[in-house]
C-alpha cells in the first residue's frame, strides 16, 4: 500500500472534523456565555443525572483533572452540586442545579441544529451509515 499523504489520512480527516465542529459549536454557544465543555457536561447530566464524575469525564471526553475544576467553577456559579452517593458514601455524584437546568434547556437547540445541519447535508441514510462506521472505529 502506497502512503497516503497526510491531509488525505482518514485519521487526520476525522481530527480536522472534530476540530471544525467544536469552533463552529463554540461560536454558537459564545452568545449564551458558555464554554462548549460546561454545555457538554450539563449534556451528559441531561441524559443521565446524578451522575459520578468519571462517568461525565468519559462522556463529555474531558480529562478528570480539567473535568475537576470545570465542575468547582459551575457549583460556584449555581449551575451543579454535589451530592453523597446514597449507595457509596465515599462517592460524590454531580446533580444538576435548577439554574443548570435552565441554562441547558436554553441551550440545548444549538447541538440540536448542529446535528440536524449534519445529517441534512450528508442526507439521514448516509448520517446513518457514518455513524455505524465511525461506532465501528471507537470499538
Amino acid at each position: 500500500m502506497a502512503p497516503v499523504r497526510m491531509k488525505d489520512q482518514l485519521a487526520y480527516l476525522i481530527a480536522s472534523l472534530n476540530r471544525q465542529l467544536e469552533n463552529d459549536l463554540e461560536e454558537r454557544l459564545r452568545p449564551g456565555g458558555v464554554p462548549i465543555e460546561q454545555f457538554r457536561i450539563l449534556e451528559v447530566l441531561d441524559a443521565s443525572e446524578p451522575a459520578p464524575m468519571g462517568e461525565i469525564a468519559s462522556q463529555s471526553l474531558i480529562e478528570p483533572p480539567t473535568l475537576t475544576k470545570i465542575v468547582d467553577k459551575m457549583v460556584s456559579e449555581g449551575l451543579v452540586y454535589r451530592a453523597p452517593d446514597p449507595n457509596d458514601r465515599r462517592r460524590v455524584l454531580i446533580v444538576t442545579a435548577p439554574a443548570g437546568k435552565a441554562l441547558f434547556k436554553r441551550l440545548r437547540g444549538v447541538s440540536t441544529a448542529q446535528e440536524q445541519r449534519i445529517v441534512e447535508l450528508l442526507e439521514s441514510e448516509r448520517a446513518a451509515e457514518l455513524r455505524n462506521l465511525l461506532r465501528e472505529l471507537l470499538q
